[in-house]
């Protein structure tokens, strides 16, 4: 009589950095059965509803729409939701923390709060030319600045390229890429009422002038935009402005 072959459930060992405020945290390492297919994000799950109730992450979408999970894995800023353990995985083992370069709530979740404050101070608040009572304003698709602001148009402001810049870790004044981008798009949009005050907050202080242009923010970005080229745009509208040349 043959004996039944017995099968060992692989593990996957998850290093999770937790804490709250301040501080560097604690890294605190659980073991979850790997699965196939299974995202960083649905380890995170897994382990908050199976084994510590307590941890905190913020996720919302689930399909790689929203960037509320966004984490740093193996230390890399990344979308969990669309991150499989099979692409991240070292050794059977991965390394979760939280974005860097926003103060830390607890656990996972961190405060976006300076993130949008730089997001406004950089003048991205759009101010129309119509009423809602006037025709829609006709933009043509083939115009020179549309298509410029629609290079950039899909940022969701998931904080991925700001936790990945360098020069924002350096320097806590810099407005950072994600609301530069916003700044470029929001400068070449036809129906926007002042782009010359978006173009002046951001070429002030902290702003274009401050990037190093590493590209640490566009090798990051999940939906593959390019704030260094964003950047680079209002850097040399700014200079054209100046010289009265635009």
């Amino acid at each position: 009589m043959e004996t039944p072959s017995i099968t060992t459930q692989r593990t996957l060992k998850v290093k999770i950095n937790r804490g709250a405020g301040d501080g560097a945290g604690e890294m605190v390492t659980y073991q979850v059965p790997w699965r196939e297919n299974q995202t960083v994000l649905d380890v995170v799950t897994e382990i908050q509803r199976t084994q510590d109730p307590t941890l905190s992450y913020r996720f919302a979408c689930r399909v790689g729409v929203c960037g509320s999970c966004a984490m740093n894995v193996n230390g890399k800023p990344r979308w969990t939701c669309r991150t499989h353990v099979s692409v991240v995985e070292d050794g059977g083992s991965i390394t979760i923390e939280p974005l860097r370069n926003m103060p830390r709530i607890k656990d996972l979740v961190v405060s976006m709060t300076e993130f949008f404050d730089k997001w406004k101070k950089a003048g991205n608040t759009f101010v129309g030319t119509t009423t809602r009572h006037d025709p829609p304003a006709a933009i043509s698709p083939d115009s020179k600045k549309r298509k410029m602001a629609n290079a950039a148009i899909e940022c969701i402001n998931c904080g991925v390229c700001y936790a990945a810049c360098d020069v924002v870790s350096w320097n806590k004044d810099y407005l950072g890429p994600a609301a530069l981008n916003r700044a470029w798009t929001l400068y070449n949009d036809e129906r926007h009422a002042n782009p010359q005050h978006v173009l002046k907050q951001a070429n002030a202080d902290g702003g274009t002038h401050v990037c190093h242009s590493q590209g640490s923010c566009m090798t990051h970005c999940p939906v593959n935009l390019s704030p260094t080229g964003s950047i680079a745009g209002l850097k040399k509208s700014g200079l054209l402005s100046f010289f009265k040349l635009d």
